[in-house]
């Protein structure tokens, strides 16, 4: 097959913010990749947002400082942006729009992809299962991370979750009933999106001193590169995962941060097509817009790898019913939320495990995947730590040492899973048995008819009193 005669067209109908507009075209498909000649014959390139019957609209990804109406070259190329996709890619360095940026080789093989991905058909997905260990205990223990699922990161402005992404990074592997490492290729997909300079130096810094990065792929959009190349900074990664996972047989870990400021450039790329905007400005197809990228998660049939998904998004002032979060939860299995409040108490990571929740982690754990004792004793602490949080409101009222003495008993519980289970070193690495040992400390901390979730057989054995 022929490939297409790329057209040039010189000079522009419109040009506002990124956006340009060129009238008079035909043939032009939505998606298609341009490149923009500018008057100083300096190259840019872009996409195509919108196609009329005489006029296409084009999103510019370096920006439009220097572009004339006048004498803008536009030539559209026939065909959608490509990503590079290789198992050479892993322990590499890239920008947002995926050219290298850590001094090494350009050629290394691969083949090139459309971004947009191909949409999973339902019927060939496998039910996520078996459980990835982060080495974090409100995670494994109680939020438990499923191959295959998406499970979001809600934080804040100033909570640690940059630190908390990089450990997860670092620690997250894959093990067996025994806790052994699994002999299963494992890798993992970092983009950072809209992220400053010192802080994309911090995630590349971390995992070179730890020695992850040569299984790590890094796709870095800096705060001060073109918001244009956020759109298309996580299909870059998502594009290299479905590579690695389903063509390599590699079980891929995508972490994305931060999808708040993903948005933000969409709501900028919205507001310049002058589209009529939805809940606080941003777009009315903000949803299916991280639908297109959340979805591409999951196992299939066919095929022996996985892609697990972890999008971090920061709640403008905390508002978790926020478009961002309130959409992303919808979409996604769960949600770990992190705690201004757990935070001030110097917790880290400050896990709320009350509105945490990992909707399928039911069906990773237990007998075969991590511990027989682990769904009745993760309910249990649930149990336990909601009580507090009506003993803590009354303490408040008649005082703490009106309590009786299992509501004393909750308090101190309170304060033991606040800071031996929630609370762990940046640097600890907890296996799941670790985990799951702190839990049952903790549980002796409460009178013996109150663990009402365990069964006798389960006391017996890891409960001796």
């Amino acid at each position: 097959m022929m490939e297409a005669v790329p057209k040039t067209y010189t000079g522009l109908s419109r040009l506002a913010g990124p956006i340009l507009v060129v009238e008079n075209v035909d043939d032009v498909a939505y998606s298609e990749v341009v490149e923009i000649e500018a008057p100083d014959g300096g190259m840019r390139h872009g996409r195509v947002l919108d196609v009329g019957s005489t006029y296409a609209l084009i999103q510019a990804f370096e920006g439009t400082y220097g572009l004339s109406t006048e004498n803008t070259k536009v030539r559209f190329l026939g065909k959608p942006f490509l990503g590079r996709v290789s198992e050479q890619m892993l322990g590499r360095v890239f920008d947002g729009l995926g050219n290298p940026i850590d001094g090494g080789p350009e050629p290394f093989g691969g083949e090139r992809r459309d971004v947009n991905g191909l949409a999973i058909n339902p019927v060939a997905r496998r039910y996520p299962r078996e459980f990835i260990q982060t080495g974090i205990s409100a995670i494994d223990g109680m939020n438990t991370l499923i191959r295959g699922q998406k499970l979001p990161i809600f934080s804040g402005n100033g909570l640690p979750h940059n630190i908390l992404a990089s450990q997860i990074v670092r620690q997250a592997k894959i093990v067996d009933e025994q806790g052994s490492a699994s002999t299963d290729k494992f890798s993992v997909i970092f983009a950072a999106m809209g992220v400053k300079y010192d802080v994309a130096e911090f995630f590349r810094r971390e995992f070179e001193e730890s020695g992850s990065l040569t299984n790590v792929t890094m796709f870095l959009n800096l705060a001060n590169d073109p918001p244009e190349e956020r759109i298309i900074t996580p299909r870059l990664a998502l594009t290299l995962a479905e590579y690695l996972a389903f063509t390599c047989g590699h079980h891929v870990l995508v972490v994305l941060t931060d999808m708040t400021n993903y948005c933000e450039a969409l709501r900028e790329i919205a507001s310049a097509r002058n589209e009529v905007p939805s809940r606080k400005g941003y777009p009315g197809y903000l949803y299916s817009d991280l639908a297109s990228m959340y979805e591409r998660t999951g196992r299939v049939e066919g095929a022996s790898g996985s892609i697990t998904q972890i999008p971090i998004l920061t709640m403008p002032n905390d508002d978790i019913t926020h478009p961002v979060p309130d959409l992303t939860g919808y979409i996604t299995e769960g949600q770990i939320v992190l705690s201004r409040e757990l935070d001030a108490k110097g917790a880290y990571p400050p896990i709320n495990v009350l509105p945490s929740l990992s909707r399928i982690m039911k069906d990773g754990i237990g007998k075969g995947y991590t511990r027989e004792d682990h769904p009745n004793l993760s309910s249990q602490l649930y149990s336990a730590y909601s009580r507090v949080e009506y003993v803590r409101s009354l303490a408040a009222i008649i005082g703490e040492e009106e309590l009786t003495e299992t509501d004393k008993a909750y308090l101190q519980f309170a304060e033991a899973f606040e800071q031996r289970f929630v609370r762990q070193g940046a640097r600890e690495d907890r296996s799941i048995r670790d985990t799951l040992g702190i839990g049952w400390e903790l549980c002796k901390i409460l009178p013996l008819h109150q663990l009402t979730r365990v069964t006798e057989e389960e006391i017996a054995t890891y409960l001796p009193r």
